[in-house]
């Protein structure tokens, strides 16, 4: 009897203690559901195996990246119902040991074990990075950066679009178009930094060099970008060729922690520091205190978590941390000025624009989808579908404020305490 997916439904709202809100559509044909919702494909019975070795966030990934579940229909409907099962129970969730005191609990347990067949599940898909050594160690965030960075250029241009500028845009106009929302994010940052000819700018993780070519081209400024990336550096230097700048930048596969021919007058560091760690955090913005003349301003444009109510625990993100960004770690962006702080910086704006980044995320998928298929002729179908997971769940989570993303300000005082800052700052605005 084709019966599965009921049988399923059914024991996955006995474990849950709450109706399922997606269909279910099993490996053999089988269908249950509200009608008209999204559904969940089990293409596999290991894809339930593979959540029950791991339930939860991570075991639900491994099934996404294997292709043992697909979603079918509105993609960011499906999403949305699943975080709900999920990923927004959070502390509130009960700890596994508690809830298999209850009877229901154990009963649905046993009739899914029934149901998925022998385990353990298979090995997890290879794109799944498993952690070695110390955290931040500048051999394991090379290891990390690479993992990210080092797919094929190829393949982030189909993801990004001609500006291959992989952070948030800044959206004047909602409607408008990528590129146009890309070039005002790195106009803005610019002035932010009132950039200005014969300045000498650090790009710090300067990815594949749009914001280096645009301050040196659009605002006449020498600038060195600092990346792990080989893949990236080769681009930026080929970009900066291209385009007549290669006697204005430089690029150099370098960690920030090794560049030691400051003072430069401004440093940007656009979505990098969000792999720097807590623990390195302080270290972070002292090094780049240092390399900043007196005066001198940071554009810290950072992804940012709300706070926990134990900031003393470690927690990550099971997928991101397995699969997307190894090692990395977000902070709330109180943490974020108070640590620029304690460094010797003035904090002098923090602008948040957590919404771009929703709209970003949006686009990028946008792009994925439509060109699915070379994606996965380029970096294999596993990444393609890690990265329209990832994209979608953090478009979801930046529009429902679990995240946000804010440009911070700040400047190198000068002795005894001037900023150089005018009396209204914001006259990028």
């Amino acid at each position: 009897m084709a019966d599965a997916a009921p049988r399923l439904k059914g024991l996955v709202e006995q474990l849950l203690g709450e109706p399922l809100p997606l269909r279910i559509r099993a490996w053999d044909g089988s269908q249950a559901g509200p009608p008209g919702a999204p559904a969940l494909v089990v293409h596999h019975r290991r894809a339930v195996r593979r959540l029950l070795w791991r339930p939860g966030e991570l075991g639900l990934a491994r099934a996404w990246v294997a292709g043992d579940l697909d979603i079918e229909g509105d993609f960011y409907t499906a999403l949305d119902l699943l975080s709900g099962l999920i990923w927004e129970r959070g502390e509130d969730a009960r700890s596994l040991r508690e809830a298999l005191r209850d009877k229901e609990v154990r009963s649905a347990i046993r009739g899914l074990v029934r149901l998925a067949g022998p385990l353990p599940p298979p090995a997890p898909p290879e794109e799944e990075v498993r952690r070695r050594g110390h955290l931040h160690t500048r051999r394991t965030d090379r290891r990390a950066i690479s993992h990210h960075y080092d797919v094929g250029n190829d393949f982030y241009a189909i993801v990004l679009g001609p500006s291959m500028v992989y952070s948030c845009a800044y959206w004047r106009d909602p409607d408008g178009t990528l590129e146009a929302a890309q070039h005002d994010k790195l106009d803005l940052v610019c002035r932010k930094l009132a950039l200005a000819p014969g300045m000498r700018l650090l790009d710090v993780g300067c990815g594949w060099g749009a914001l280096a070519a645009h301050a040196a081209r659009e605002h006449g400024v020498s600038v060195v970008g600092v990346t792990l990336s080989r893949e990236q550096a080769a681009h930026a230097r080929k970009h900066a060729a291209d385009r007549g700048l290669t006697d204005r930048i430089e690029i150099r596969v370098q960690d920030y922690r090794d560049v030691t021919d400051g003072p430069y007058d401004a440093i940007s560091s656009i979505g990098m520091a969000e792999h720097v760690g807590a623990d390195r955090y302080l270290e972070y913005a002292t090094d780049l205190h240092a390399l900043l003349t007196p005066g001198g301003r940071l554009l810290n444009h950072q992804i940012a978590r709300r706070p926990r109510r134990d900031e003393t625990a470690y927690d990550v993100d099971e997928f991101i941390d397995a699969y997307v960004f190894p090692d990395g770690e977000l902070q709330p962006v109180g943490a974020t000025v108070t640590q620029l702080e304690r460094a010797g910086f003035e904090v002098r704006d923090v602008e948040a624009i957590r919404e771009h980044y929703a709209l970003t995320l949006r686009r990028w998928v946008a792009r994925l989808e439509a060109d699915r298929d070379r994606a996965a002729e380029l970096a294999g179908p596993g990444r393609t579908r890690v990265w329209l997971l990832y994209m979608a769940a953090c478009a979801l989570a930046f529009e429902r404020n679990h995240l946000g993303v804010n440009q911070v300000l700040a400047v190198r005082a000068t002795d005894p305490g001037g900023s150089g800052m005018p009396l209204r700052p914001r006259t990028w605005n």
